[in-house]
């Protein structure tokens, strides 16, 4: 543990790291087959020359003929490597990251729209990651005709990421 406590968010020896990746993955995923998509997890073999696989991607059209692909990451805006950026630009974390993603899925473009979800652990949306929660959660809303769905999908995003965070800083905890 650091003085700050914050060790847990970004330690990758910290196992409930991936599992703050995976629950935000799964509400992401469980929000498209709400809009009555279909989609799969990890898509095997979407890239044939590289394996690179990303978090998820629709299996029909979304908009100008291509199906969707996301992949989710969760920088922690505290990191050492982050800091220093994050210190005088909110979001330079999840933006930093977002464009990580968007070059190691460059070849994905010319099949697919992609979307690198990216939100801080310090709660700051990327805008890719505003835009498709927006959009999916228009598709909800025309499908159920509750508007609120936009809103009730952002939240649960927020409930996760805070629960996530909860979770890695309890355990970095020493307990006797």
């Amino acid at each position: 543990m650091d003085a700050r406590g914050l060790h847990g968010l970004s330690c990758h020896r910290n196992a409930p790291r991936q599992q703050h990746h995976s629950h935000l993955n799964d509400i992401l995923w469980k929000a498209v087959k709400r809009a009555q998509m279909p989609a799969v997890k990890e898509p095997i073999r979407l890239m044939w020359d590289d394996n690179k696989r990303p978090d998820g991607t629709t299996l029909l059209p979304w908009a100008r003929g291509k199906p969707v692909a996301w992949d989710v990451t969760v920088p922690d805006a505290y990191a050492e490597s982050h800091i220093g950026s994050t210190a005088t630009k909110p979001g330079a974390a999840a933006h930093k990251s977002a464009q990580n993603k968007i070059d190691k899925y460059s070849k994905l473009a010319s099949t697919h729209i992609f979307y690198p979800f990216a939100i801080e652990s310090a709660g700051k949306w990327h805008e890719t990651a505003i835009e498709l929660t927006q959009e999916i959660g228009k598709h909800i809303t025309t499908i159920t005709e509750d508007t609120w769905e936009t809103t009730f999908l952002f939240q649960r995003f927020s409930m996760a990421l805070q629960r996530g965070n909860a979770v890695s800083f309890h355990n970095t905890l020493v307990t006797e």
